[in-house]
């Protein structure tokens, strides 16, 4: 079975779920994959040429114009000659439908990725007429399942199958002995994009200041440099040079998250959040936005904090909790990490996507 993956080259939690399938599919017999990628500004030839040495075929096509992408994404196609065509996130699932549809590709699956895109009228024309040569269309969480579904996706099409994460990234021996050996800082790893909201928890930050407490803010990721920027300068007109640090990307994240106490995923809207998933499994302490998706993850007062979407007063008393009740912490980052280790690994997901391909009556 030749299967192909097509998605954002932006290197984004879309582009790592994509990989991750690629990567189980190369090891199941009787199975090739090819991974192609749409080219951003943020596309890093380094990455993929980092995946290349891992074995994947890796192609890339352009992201000029729309019909040029298409029309690639059709010669690679043709030659390649794919039994199944995966295509991940908005817009990438349109122009990677519409190209299998056009090569007469046998079965065809839509992921969606997040619960909020910026779908117009013709946009979501263009997802619903291609419905009917779609398999199925498949949601990262429940929550992103039921928006597909409210935008007028048929039910009985649209399926669930949560992200998942390389657990053996977070062996037990990654883990501090004790959890005070854990830095009382806070993390955050997301990139810079209009998604995520970096600048409620620098003012968070701020807030805490004023009430006496100081810890360290560690950023890591890259993406918008106009949003790093305007983080960068929200950090200095606060005051708060001195407490936050931008790490850009980072190789040795499960290493840093095993380090520090608390992580906090500040967001207006997401799909799954997988490094969420992954400070979970690190056993952070965790705090997150209270929209779809996070609250899929974390059980309120059980394996994290939610807060409400740009509150920030509520984002600085949920971090004040955790930084000065230790045993609190402690014990929300131990069932997080339970619970990450017991539903969201990669093995699960790859099961999940692997049923589908190999369903009964399936051409």
């Amino acid at each position: 079975m030749k299967v192909l993956h097509f998605v954002t080259g932006g290197f984004s939690g879309a582009t790592q779920v994509a990989v991750d399938l690629c990567e189980a599919a190369q090891r199941t017999p009787g199975m090739e994959v090819l991974l192609v990628l749409r080219r951003k500004r943020s596309t890093s030839m380094e990455r993929i040429d980092a995946l290349r040495a891992r074995g994947l075929q890796v192609r890339v096509v352009s992201n000029w114009l729309h019909v040029l992408t298409v029309w690639e994404l059709r010669r690679i196609i043709r030659v390649w000659n794919p039994d199944v065509v995966f295509a991940h996130g908005f817009s990438d699932h349109i122009w990677g439908r519409q190209a299998a549809v056009a090569e007469g590709v046998p079965r065809i699956f839509h992921v969606e990725h997040n619960s909020r895109e910026r779908y117009t009228r013709r946009r979501l024309r263009q997802a619903l007429a291609l419905a009917p040569h779609t398999q199925a269309s498949i949601g990262v969480s429940e929550g992103v399942r039921t928006s597909l579904i409210e935008r007028g996706f048929a039910p009985e099409q649209c399926i669930a199958i949560p992200n998942g994460i390389v657990l053996e990234r977070f062996p037990d021996s990654l883990l501090p002995a004790r959890w005070q050996d854990r830095e009382p800082a806070i993390l955050m790893a997301s990139r810079f994009a209009r998604q995520k909201d970096h600048a409620s928890l620098i003012h968070a930050l701020a807030l805490l200041r004023d009430r006496g407490l100081a810890p360290m803010l560690y950023l890591a990721g890259a993406g918008s440099q106009r949003l790093l920027r305007q983080a960068q300068a929200l950090a200095r007109r606060l005051g708060l040079q001195a407490q936050v640090r931008f790490l850009g990307n980072v190789a040795d994240l499960p290493e840093r998250l095993a380090a520090t106490q608390v992580f906090v995923l500040s967001t207006r809207w997401e799909g799954m959040p997988l490094a969420l998933v992954e400070a979970m499994a690190a056993g952070c302490a965790c705090i997150g936005t209270d929209v779809v998706g996070v609250r899929e993850v974390i059980d309120q007062g059980r394996t994290g904090l939610l807060v409400s979407p740009g509150d920030t007063d509520a984002l600085a008393d949920a971090l004040q909790r955790l930084l000065q009740d230790a045993s609190l912490a402690e014990r929300l980052g131990a069932a997080a990490r339970a619970q990450a280790l017991n539903a969201y690994g990669h093995d699960l997901m790859w099961q999940r996507y692997r049923a589908l391909l190999f369903a009964e009556g399936a051409p």
